[in-house]
């Protein structure tokens, strides 16, 4: 069976998707951008802090689904510039721990409204 998973403590689909679908024992949560969703803007134009917004965003829907980001499994990160790496990867890695969860990070030419960065997940719910 397939569940839409909401919460507003995580901006709202900027398109036709959910925030989150679980199915079976997974959450799949879609890429997340650096929207704050008191203010429903980008938290800053620094790509470190919009890094740590996204990453908020995956918790809150995670929780919001009864889990947690420890258990998560899968993510993809997505940057406008790959000279952001390592500082972002600094502040992602303070929001998981050992086993990290299996990882693919891209450069891409653009994101939804002009973001730098961009996340989505795979977490496991039990």
């Amino acid at each position: 069976m397939i569940e839409q998973v909401f919460t507003s403590e995580a901006p709202g689909a900027v398109g036709p998707y959910s925030q989150a679908i679980k199915v079976g024992d997974l959450l799949f949560v879609s890429g997340q951008l650096p929207i704050d969703p008191a203010t429903g803007e980008f938290n800053s134009v620094n790509a470190v802090e919009q890094a740590e917004q996204c990453l908020n965003n995956l918790k809150a829907i995670a929780m919001a689904a009864g889990t947690e980001l420890a258990k998560t499994v899968k993510t993809t990160v997505l940057l406008t510039d790959l000279g952001d790496f390592a500082e972002v990867n600094r502040i992602y890695a303070s929001f998981f721990s050992t086993p990290f969860p299996a990882r693919a990070c891209y450069e891409v030419k653009a994101l939804p409204k002009g973001a730098k960065v961009e996340i989505e997940a795979v977490i496991a719910l039990s």
